[in-house]
């Protein structure tokens, strides 16, 4: 079995929809509630996301079968990928920032094609923020625990800019 965390975020078209597709699609152990967060990664020319974490676990997936859901899912989302703006609008954004088998065992990989844990979600207050709310034991393996994260200045500055919304899923988990 392997537990993944998601990060899920969406700033095209109707956000909610998308992600509450999203969600059912991986059938959650646990939904954070919705964040409003300003674009990542210097592209600010584009609408605000709405952004959640979901763990889910499943006996019969690997890591490369996580990324492959999340793949498709952003695919039937419509999500058209850019290569002058990696960081541009998406209709949705699929990211696994971590993987466990388990016995809590991380699953690492450098590969290019799936990087776990996630590079960039030690530094996303994004990730942390929705995440640390469902999780508050959270770790990004190798980077530490959530809660320490979240007090990295610029991760700290970021997170304040957050604005948490409301819940999104009423599905059973």
């Amino acid at each position: 079995m392997t537990r993944v965390v998601f990060s899920m975020g969406s700033n095209l078209g109707d956000r909610e929809a998308v992600l509450t597709a999203a969600i059912a699609a991986v059938n959650p152990e646990a939904v954070s509630e919705v964040y409003e967060t300003l674009p990542w990664g210097g592209d600010d020319e584009q609408p605000t996301f709405y952004n959640i974490a979901v763990i889910a676990s499943d006996p019969n997936r690997s890591a490369e079968d996580w990324l492959a859901l999340g793949q498709r899912l952003e695919t039937e989302a419509g999500r058209v990928r850019d290569p002058e703006r990696p960081y541009g609008p998406r209709t949705l954004d699929v990211d696994l920032i971590a993987v466990t088998e388990d016995d809590g065992t991380p699953v690492l990989s450098a590969e290019p094609h799936l990087m776990l844990p996630h590079p960039l979600a030690h530094v996303r207050a994004f990730v942390l923020v929705p995440w640390f709310a469902i999780d508050r034991d959270a770790e990004v393996p190798g980077r530490g625990r959530v809660r320490e994260l979240l007090r990295d200045e610029s991760v700290a500055a970021d997170a304040r800019a957050l604005r948490r919304l409301h819940p999104i899923w009423s599905g059973a988990v």
